[in-house]
Formats: structure tokens, sequence, C-alpha cells
């Protein structure tokens, strides 16, 4: 048993030291020539505007369901008419980033590490090195420098139409009225809270990007270890997405409030 938890331990350190190394040299390379400019653009329309139909309906259906739940709440305490602002608030500071970064796994995650697993069991990466071509340099740099630009920019659109969702429910449904919920909404946020919520998609971007490309480029084991490969990437993007929101924010709040 003791051996077996220290197996578990070792490969786990292993992984994380291996992740590491390949973040780094990501990194470096980004701020080293040469580049790969077309890759990045291709990069950039496939993970922000490629996601854009699923972040709107997620970030709509959340704020709509957030804004039907909180109004039958605070109608016990008369307090249906700051509705706007327990929506905006939420979809702000947490549910934006967390929802955006969870769909961005599911969709951006599981495809990174396929393609890039596909690629490693054709022996498509040892091509690339044959040919004097960094697979870092290649692959990963421009997957990063997408995640990590376009995440905060999908997480405001979630946040706009999060709070147009809230409204829609709370005008027609709840029947608050419009000046009403607009007013409380901007009147809950503070520019601490704008900061917190444009300060987390970048780490969030990068997370999820750097795992995907990580699992996708340690793929073993034929066909089956791409499938393996693309669930480990959702799964493990998932959970860092929640447990990397965690410890952000107690940063923020150390260093904002």
């Amino acid at each position: 048993m003791f051996r077996l938890i220290q197996n578990a331990l070792k490969h786990a350190a292993q992984e994380t030291q291996e992740y590491v190394k390949l973040t780094v040299a990501a990194i470096r390379a980004i701020f080293s020539p040469p580049l790969y400019r077309h890759d990045i653009v291709e990069q950039f329309d496939a993970i922000g505007v490629g996601s854009l139909t699923v972040v709107l309906l997620t970030g709509f259906f959340t704020g709509a369901a957030l804004a039907l739940q909180s109004g039958l709440t605070l109608d016990q305490f008369g307090a249906r008419p700051v509705v706007g602002r327990l929506v905006s608030a939420s979809m702000v500071k947490e549910l934006g980033p967390v929802l955006t970064g969870l769909m961005l796994t599911g969709r951006i995650g599981s495809g990174i590490a396929a393609e890039l697993g596909s690629m490693v069991v054709t022996d498509q990466i040892n091509a690339l090195r044959a040919l004097g071509t960094d697979p870092v340099r290649k692959l990963v740099v421009p997957r990063v420098l997408a995640g990590f630009f376009m995440a905060p920019v999908l997480t405001v659109v979630a946040d706009f139409v999060g709070v147009f969702g809230g409204w829609l429910v709370a005008r027609f449904q709840l029947q608050v009225a419009s000046s009403l919920y607009w007013s409380s909404t901007t009147q809950a946020l503070y520019i601490q809270d704008v900061w917190m919520g444009l300060i987390k998609p970048f780490v969030l971007g990068f997370v999820i990007v750097t795992i995907a490309c990580y699992v996708g480029l340690r793929t073993r084991g034929g066909t089956q270890g791409v499938g393996r490969a693309t669930t480990i990437a959702v799964v493990a993007g998932s959970v860092a997405v929640i447990a990397v929101d965690f410890f952000v924010t107690q940063v923020l709040v150390s260093l904002l409030y």
C-alpha cells in the first residue's frame, strides 16, 4: 500500500515537472523568433470565433436562470428589485469566468488534445523535428496565445449576455422595471469587481490551453491513446479551472480589497 502511494506521488511529481517544462518552453518561445503568425491568426479564429456560439448560449441561460432563482428567493425579503445587483455581481466576478473556462475546456481543450495526440501517434511531431521545426513554436505557442487573449474577450461577452438574459427574466417574468434593473446592475459593481472579472480569464485561458497541449503531446498508445488523452484533457482542465479560480480569487481579494 505504501509503495503504491509512493509510486503515485512520484508519477504526479514527474507529470508536474514535465508540464512546467513545457509551459516554460512555450513562454520562452513567445518572446523569441520565429513566430508563426499565420498559425496564430488561425488559432485566434478557431478558439475565439469558433467558441462564440457556445459561450453566448451558456452566458444567456445562466443569467436568465440566476435571475429567476434569485428573484424567487429575494421575494421572501421583499427585495425583488435588487435582482439586477445579484445577477451582475455574480456573472462578472465568478460565473462568467468559470463557466466560460469550463465551456472552453470542453470545446477547445478536447480538440487540442485530440489534434496533437493524433499528430503524435502518426509520427507527425517527429516529422516536424526532422524538418528542423520546433513543435512547441509551431503547435503550442499559437494555441497558448489564442487561449490567453481570447478567453477574456469571450468572458466579457458572456457577462454582457448573462446580464441581458437576467434582464429579460426580470422584466417580463418578475415584473421588475427596466430602469430599476439596470440601475441596480451598475450600482452593484465596483472597479475591484471588474478587475477581478478581467484578470481571471487570462489565467484560466492559459491553464486550459497549456494542459490540453501537454496532454496531447504526451499521448501514447495509438487511437485508443488519443481518446484517453481527450478525456484526460477535459477532466484535468475542468478541475484546474475550478481550483485555479479559487486560488486566483484568494490572491485578488488580498490585493484588491
